[in-house]
């Protein structure tokens, strides 16, 4: 196993494969000095290598790859045991495995509560008249013995399904989990339908199948990190990858949500024509994560200071807070934005994610401590 940070070039007997591997290109930042990867952290396979991208938090390499699990896994909202990452290296000999074991064990223990099924219609050459006889198909019926009809099924053979057996098909080429196979037995009677592009996917979840919406979650987030490396004889080169933006949102998303009942993420509005979505809206303040290093409000963008204070003025709350990662620097700045009653109050804030916890729902608390802080309150 070999260590990368983003941002950092990486070594000369890995430049020729990322170049080979144009699949790689958006995550990686090609110089004339080097490539090095942007910022986006995870596993690399290549050619029965084994590669894994940490972010630069800490100065040893076992402690910033702890502190990227621990992010992931809370931000994903994926239970591992303290006992389970008590074993790093099969942790990180199984990083992919990890997720699609979260992802078969509960499709699996949804399957056993019963298989989502739902009415669909179809149209079939039959030898008796089912459902509605269409009459302008049996005009043109060449099977004479038998009756064009088209009539509602309760099945399930359905899209959810079928996108669940397209899902458990492509892990497949990458783990042999037992409950994988399971839940591939179970959609035996399911067609096979390829999903080319996951942002068009279009399922409606209701009270008949809302159950299986953290599944359905769980396998998107997989199959769009998951990046498959076609330069391999034997088709096991991957990468899975994280933007370690979206991680760092969702990390602090989630532990606002856990010390603040009020707390919505992602929360879009439309302003008339302005549509607005700032990543953690709670009753009393408005807070946007960023991944990158301010020391002070010199360095603070002006586009930065817009986006808050629009949000703050169309939302009606004046009190707003940019969140960093602490890195080098420790931010702590107030400003104000505007006058009189448009004002808007902006805090700068960080938070330090390089502690020396081995224990992660200790290291949870940790953080979790340090969001009440910089918050503002002393809720649990």
């Amino acid at each position: 196993m070999q260590f990368l940070y983003e941002n950092e070039y990486i070594p000369s007997s890995l430049t020729k494969e990322i170049e080979s591997n144009k699949e790689l290109y958006p995550f990686f930042e090609m110089t004339f000095q080097g490539i090095k990867p942007k910022n986006n952290c995870g596993f690399l396979k290549i050619q029965n290598e084994n590669y894994f991208i940490v972010p630069k938090i800490a100065d040893k390499e076992q402690t910033n790859l702890h502190i990227f699990i621990y992010m992931l896994m809370y931000a994903f909202d994926v239970k591992l045991t303290n006992r389970d990452f008590s074993n790093l290296q099969s942790i990180k000999s199984h990083f992919l495995e990890i997720f699609i074991r979260h992802f078969s064990d509960a499709l699996l223990n949804e399957f056993k509560k019963g298989i989502f099924k739902k009415y669909v219609c179809l149209s079939k050459n039959l030898k008796v008249l089912r459902g509605k006889y269409v009459i302008e198909k049996n005009f043109t019926n060449f099977y004479h013995q038998s009756i064009y009809c088209e009539y509602d099924e309760f099945t399930m053979d359905n899209e959810l399904n079928r996108f669940f057996f397209y899902a458990i098909k492509v892990f497949k080429k990458f783990s042999s989990y037992p409950n994988l196979h399971k839940c591939e037995m179970i959609l035996d009677e399911v067609s096979f339908l390829h999903f080319s592009n996951l942002n068009q996917i279009n399922i409606e979840f209701n009270r008949m199948n809302s159950r299986y919406l953290k599944s359905f979650e769980t396998a998107i987030m997989i199959l769009k990190k998951l990046i498959p490396l076609p330069n391999d004889e034997n088709n096991k080169s991957f990468a899975f990858l994280f933007d370690m933006s979206e991680v760092f949102e969702k990390f602090i998303g989630r532990l606002y949500q856990s010390i603040d009942s009020t707390t919505k993420l992602q929360s879009q509005r439309n302003f008339g024509n302005l549509q607005l979505k700032p990543d953690i809206l709670t009753s009393s303040m408005i807070i946007d994560t960023k991944y990158k290093i301010v020391q002070t409000k010199d360095n603070l963008s002006v586009a930065d200071k817009y986006q808050m204070f629009t949000y703050g003025t169309n939302f009606n709350i004046d009190n707003t807070m940019l969140l960093y990662p602490e890195h080098l620097h420790k931010t702590h700045e107030n400003l104000i934005l505007g006058v009189g009653e448009k004002a808007v109050k902006l805090k700068l804030r960080s938070i330090d994610l390089n502690q020396n916890n081995e224990d992660y729902e200790q290291y949870i608390e940790t953080i979790k401590y340090q969001v009440r802080i910089v918050y503002g309150t002393d809720c649990k």
